[in-house]
């Protein structure tokens, strides 16, 4: 029997490809799979959020060559980052990430 956490990675997995593979690229999503995968699988997240600037932010900092893809490492970053940005279990806490060494800025980047 798999363990939580085998469960949870494999799931994040199969969520990753089901939208990654829409454009023929397996091992990336495109910024139209992207929004996709935030409409159809967070969208409860994405509406707790308590910084309405929190998506705009995490896409610019996740697509940092504008290419408008985001790999598998990046989107884990992006579940984390929402994860600590909506969940009241993280309440009090300053987020540790950091993009380059340094604190994230807030900006919208254009993405909307």
């Amino acid at each position: 029997m798999p363990f939580k956490l085998e469960n949870a990675m494999d799931n994040l997995m199969d969520v990753f490809n089901y939208y990654a593979t829409r454009d023929g690229d397996k091992f990336s999503l495109s910024r139209s799979e992207l929004k996709g995968l935030l409409r159809g699988e967070l969208c409860h997240y994405l509406e707790a959020s308590r910084d309405p600037r929190m998506v705009d932010e995490i896409m610019c900092d996740l697509d940092k060559n504008m290419d408008g893809k985001v790999n598998f490492e990046e989107f884990v970053g992006l579940v984390t980052r929402l994860t600590v940005a909506s969940c009241g279990y993280f309440d009090g806490y300053t987020p540790q990430i950091s993009t380059c060494g340094n604190t994230p800025k807030i900006s919208t980047c254009g993405y909307k």
